[in-house]
């Protein structure tokens, strides 16, 4: 009976996977590989989802939501930020990678377009369409709302807020959703009141909500348990962001 069992979760979890299909694109001469999740029935707007994933690039976390997410019936689209050939093989090269395009968040919006035009080409409707980002690609999802790109809102968990005080502040168009650690001492209390100036200044939609007892990274099921070190799973939190993020969509998509 055990046997049995475990063949049928062995089929339902390549069943799961077999809905990713990867996607060449390229950024000039640099090679970039996606993942495209596309729901056996889309929705009747067709509306998409934007994924960027954290700094090792695409993992495990990205793979399982965008999956999550086109069984809900949103195309679902993960970028590659870093190229086939760029990716981090640890944290050390993870934090220069994403620490580079944090610098020159120029790059970083050319390459979040980039994926976004691979998930319109891929039948998402243009004018449905969410941004989501998780740690350093929650800073992706800010980047994309400031930079205006055409879409209805973006999502931001456990993402770094900060921002170069001498960029300029545009009104933003796109809904911004920001869910947030309590304890996630990697963004200082100066950065988090920054960040809401600079949202009020741009005269944006914005939401921030927190969750009691979690620090950063605390929708990765890979970040242990130890809050102490900064990053670390926090399943209450997971799940009760995962629904507040799905209460927004069904404000800017339906």
């Amino acid at each position: 009976m055990k046997t049995i069992i475990t063949s049928i979760l062995l089929v339902l979890s390549i069943t799961s996977q077999a809905q990713l299909k990867p996607i060449a694109y390229s950024d000039g001469n640099q090679k970039l590989e996606g993942l495209l999740a596309t729901p056996k029935k889309s929705m009747k707007n067709k509306a998409g989802v934007l994924l960027l994933p954290a700094w090792m690039g695409i993992d495990n976390n990205a793979k399982e939501n965008a999956t999550e997410l086109a069984k809900l019936g949103y195309t679902t689209f993960v970028a590659d930020i870093y190229g086939i050939d760029e990716r981090p093989n640890n944290t050390k090269e993870a934090g220069q990678q994403a620490g580079y395009y944090k610098t020159n968040y120029l790059e970083y919006q050319k390459r979040i377009q980039l994926a976004l035009d691979q998930l319109i080409k891929a039948g998402a409707n243009p004018n449905k369409i969410a941004i989501i980002g998780y740690c350093f690609g929650g800073t992706g999802a800010l980047e994309a709302a400031r930079t205006n790109m055409k879409i209805q809102g973006v999502v931001s968990f456990h993402g770094g807020l900060g921002r170069n005080p001498e960029r300029n502040i545009e009104p933003i168009a796109p809904k911004v959703l920001l869910l947030h650690g309590a304890d996630d001492f990697y963004v200082p209390e100066t950065e988090i009141k920054a960040f809401q100036e600079e949202m009020n200044k741009a005269k944006a939609d914005w939401q921030m909500v927190y969750y009691a007892d979690a620090v950063h990274a605390f929708t990765h099921k890979d970040a242990g348990s130890d809050k102490k070190t900064g990053a670390a799973y926090n399943e209450k939190a997971a799940k009760r962001s995962w629904k507040a993020m799905l209460v927004f969509f069904d404000e800017i998509l339906k």
